[in-house]
């Protein structure tokens, strides 16, 4: 069975595609210095492009991991999510508290979706 990756750099690949499922890798923010709102609407931006590319996109979302610097921080990532989020679509998601790579990073989001 053929598994194809986009984006595919030295250490990591954007995304792979296999059997209908597209796996993305953890998508983080790229302008630093931005709340936690500007990085969620940045990072869900990654999301749908990467999505859209794939054959997919955010109603087709199996499952969502986030990780955040600090959970306090989720109230404010919700309002962004919530509006983000296909309605009646809503994928099951699990959100944490995690040290990340980068300590401008307020968030990272991981992603799994069927294609179309």
């Amino acid at each position: 069975m053929e598994i194809k990756r986009l984006h595919v750099g030295a250490r990591l690949s954007e995304v792979a595609i296999h059997n209908g499922v597209v796996y993305l890798a953890g998508q983080i923010p790229e302008v630093p210095g931005n709340d936690i709102a500007g990085q969620t609407v940045e990072v869900l931006g990654h999301i749908d492009r990467l999505l859209q590319e794939a054959g997919s996109d955010k109603s087709r979302i199996l499952s969502c991991q986030i990780f955040l610097t600090d959970i306090s921080l989720i109230g404010e990532m919700n309002k962004v999510w919530d509006d983000w989020v296909t309605p009646g679509s809503s994928p099951p998601r699990a959100t944490v508290e995690a040290k990340l790579a980068n300590p401008e990073w307020l968030i990272e989001v991981v992603v799994t979706a069927a294609q179309k």
